[in-house]
């Protein structure tokens, strides 16, 4: 584990001129469908194995994500396949209240929100990586998939999703739909 802080390892510059109208115009129109599902054994390797223990039995039923935050997701998906070659792949999005108790005994570093405590739980956040020559790449020591998430960030957040690269715990490839009264806490 590194003892740098990952504020001094990666910076992300905010000045960045990213394509909010493509965004915007993608958003209003064209409904854009999931893409297919990719073989399990994509999921079954051993770096996703070391770098995310339980992503074999996460979900990836996009059906099971909100409507509004599914299209929103499909079209950063889109951009960032389209203008920078980058494929993301979800690696989960609906995570039942049982799943949730299960991670949050995993510890801190897999996840702090308990049961309803978390926007999966609505169908309102994701957890992506990007498939690099048919291997799912998550690894932040990898500069091409930091650049990925750098770019994944940018783009969520044009179409309205928080991106959880900016928080204190950092979750380059998580990102969220937030909505007042769906988390059962004083902030919502």
């Amino acid at each position: 584990m590194l003892a740098l802080s990952p504020r001094t390892l990666y910076e992300f510059p905010t000045d960045n001129v990213l394509p909010d109208r493509q965004i915007s115009v993608l958003l209003a129109g064209e409904r854009l469908t999931p893409p297919p599902s990719l073989p399990p054994a994509v999921f079954a390797t051993a770096e996703v194995e070391m770098l995310i223990p339980y992503a074999g039995t996460a979900s990836r039923d996009w059906s099971l994500l909100d409507d509004q935050f599914r299209q929103q997701l499909l079209t950063v998906f889109k951009v960032l396949k389209e203008s920078y070659g980058y494929e993301a792949v979800l690696l989960e999005g609906y995570r039942s209240p049982e799943r949730q108790a299960e991670l949050v005994l995993r510890g801190p570093s897999v996840t702090q929100a308990g049961p309803n405590m978390s926007y999966h739980q609505h169908g309102l956040a994701a957890d992506v990586a990007f498939l690099r020559n048919g291997t799912l790449v998550i690894s932040e020591r990898d500069p091409w998939t930091m650049e990925g998430y750098r770019l994944y960030g940018a783009l969520a957040e044009a179409a309205g999703l928080t991106w959880g690269g900016r928080w204190k715990m950092m979750d380059f490839g998580h990102v969220e739909l937030r909505r007042r009264g769906i988390l059962a806490d004083k902030h919502s």
